[in-house]
């Protein structure tokens, strides 16, 4: 559903004034909605018409919580009177410069907003808006049923686009410049892409060796602590995203770690060089798929700002699952798949090759050891290098090792010393080797778009290199094809 609306009304060639929403004056015509956000309702302010509660529940028969939506645009109604809605179609508007998209899962996933301009008009690129329009604010970031609504999210616009104007006008030279970024907005499909702003961009080189740790979990704390021991980053941000003390970041700021900012704003992750994401969903859904497509629904609000904020990081993912929410994380950033990384299974490849050298005293010459594949059960070991023991001794350490290794936990500290150990090799572009999720599509006969652990070389824009693998059975390459396979057949039921 797209809801749209005007706070602006153009005042001359060069100026545009602000006034609030008692006057929304707007028209609207009928077209083609672009495909690609999912089901959905455009609702265009403008004429004034009664609300029609019925019809409008008749429209969205196919909403899982159509009532509440229902309900929730009674009241916008109340405070915002002038407006219509139609059911699949797309509005070529004039002087509505914002509009929202609402999602089947509203109200639980927030609306995904944009500017939308008069052809005379330019978008000023900054704190809460991109070069292509999409908006960006703490009430949407912080989206959280049953407190978030659209009307707070208005009055929230209203007062944040008082302080940064979001819009100016154009000379009529520039005009037709103007209609091409409103048509690339009209057929956008797949969130924020292609962002090119030097004058939000510019910005990026002012910090060095920052890095943004979001979720104040158990693992975002200890992702943070040792990050910070390791005195990788300059500096280092904290994202809590719980309510009130109810994260466990509270410690952290009472003993006031150096360099260590802890925020709630998403916009002070600014120019990281690395992000990491630790976030899971606690939602009470039954089946497995629904806790994954809770993890979607949170990462939908998540990653296209964060990657708008920061547009030349390193993405790292440490939510779980983990090859699925870093394919999550790649399709909704649109970052390039080399700096899209899961954390994978790089903890077990460290613990294995310390086992084999340190444990079982295993002379390997060179050859080092890795466990590739999906976290879990289906992972897999194999080993590169050059050719100096036979398959046989292989075998038989691999066994010995994998069985030491199987009864270590991995505890969130020791997952947040993996990490901390990636976010060195990136962020100090060390080259070195580390098995993580990246993109497996034409590895191992792997046709599908899936992320699996490979041993790869990472440096300051992520994966550099995949290193080739001596495999010796076909097993290997079954098992991988295998979780191949079951991963993507997930993928295709989650809705992004």
């Amino acid at each position: 559903m797209r809801v749209e609306f005007s706070v602006w009304e153009e005042a001359g060639p060069c100026t545009a004034r602000k006034f609030g929403p008692q006057r929304l004056p707007s028209c609207s015509k009928s077209g083609t909605r672009p495909g690609g956000w999912g089901r959905g309702t455009w609702l265009g302010t403008g004429l004034e018409m009664e609300y029609d509660c019925e019809g409008l529940r008749r429209l969205l028969g196919k909403y899982k919580f159509r009532d509440l939506t229902v309900e929730e645009l009674k009241n916008v109604n109340v405070f915002f009177p002038h407006f219509k809605y139609s059911m699949d179609t797309y509005g070529n508007t004039y002087n509505i410069p914002i509009r929202f998209w609402i999602l089947d899962s509203h109200p639980f996933a927030p609306p995904i907003c944009f500017l939308k301009p008069t052809a005379n008009m330019e978008i000023s690129v900054g704190k809460h808006v991109d070069a292509q329009g999409r908006i960006y604010l703490p009430y949407l970031q912080n989206w959280s049923h049953p407190k978030s609504v659209i009307v707070g999210l208005i009055k929230e616009m209203i007062a944040k686009f008082q302080e940064e104007l979001p819009l100016y006008s154009l000379p009529s030279s520039d005009e037709a410049r103007q209609v091409d970024l409103l048509a690339y907005i009209a057929k956008i499909t797949e969130g924020v892409s292609g962002i090119n702003s030097k004058s939000w961009a510019n910005h990026e080189n002012k910090t060095v060796n920052k890095v943004t740790v979001v979720g104040g979990g158990e693992l975002g704390i200890a992702c943070t602590l040792a990050i910070s021991a390791k005195g990788i980053a300059d500096r280092l941000v904290l994202l809590d995203l719980s309510e009130g003390t109810k994260g466990a970041t509270m410690d952290l700021e009472i003993f006031n770690l150096p360099n260590v900012e802890i925020s709630k704003d998403l916009s002070a992750s600014a120019h990281s060089k690395v992000v990491i994401f630790t976030v899971n969903s606690l939602g009470s859904s039954q089946s497995y798929l629904d806790v994954v497509q809770s993890n979607v629904d949170m990462f939908r609000a998540l990653v296209p700002a964060l990657g708008h904020y920061s547009q030349h990081s390193v993405l790292l993912i440490a939510s779980q699952p983990v090859e699925i929410m870093t394919y999550v994380t790649w399709k909704l950033s649109a970052f390039p798949a080399n700096r899209v990384i899961g954390i994978g299974c790089n903890l077990d490849s460290q613990r294995l090759q310390y086992i084999i050298t340190n444990v079982l005293k295993a002379q390997t010459s060179g050859k080092e050891v890795w466990v590739i594949g999906e976290q879990g059960e289906d992972k897999v070991l194999t080993w590169s290098g050059q050719e100096v023991m036979s398959h046989t001794s292989e075998v038989q350490l691999s066994n010995r090792a994998m069985e030491l290794l199987r009864v270590k936990s991995q505890r969130s500290w020791s997952v947040g010393l993996s990490v901390a150990d990636m976010v060195d090799s990136i962020v100090n572009n060390k080259k070195k080797v580390h098995s993580v999720s990246t993109l497996a599509k034409g590895y191992y006969d792997i046709d599908s778009e899936v992320f699996l652990s490979l041993p790869c070389i990472l440096g300051i824009s992520g994966v550099s290199e995949v290193i080739k693998t001596t495999l010796k059975e076909d097993t290997v390459s079954e098992k991988l094809q295998s979780s191949a396979s079951s991963i993507h057949g997930l993928q295709l039921q989650l809705k992004l």
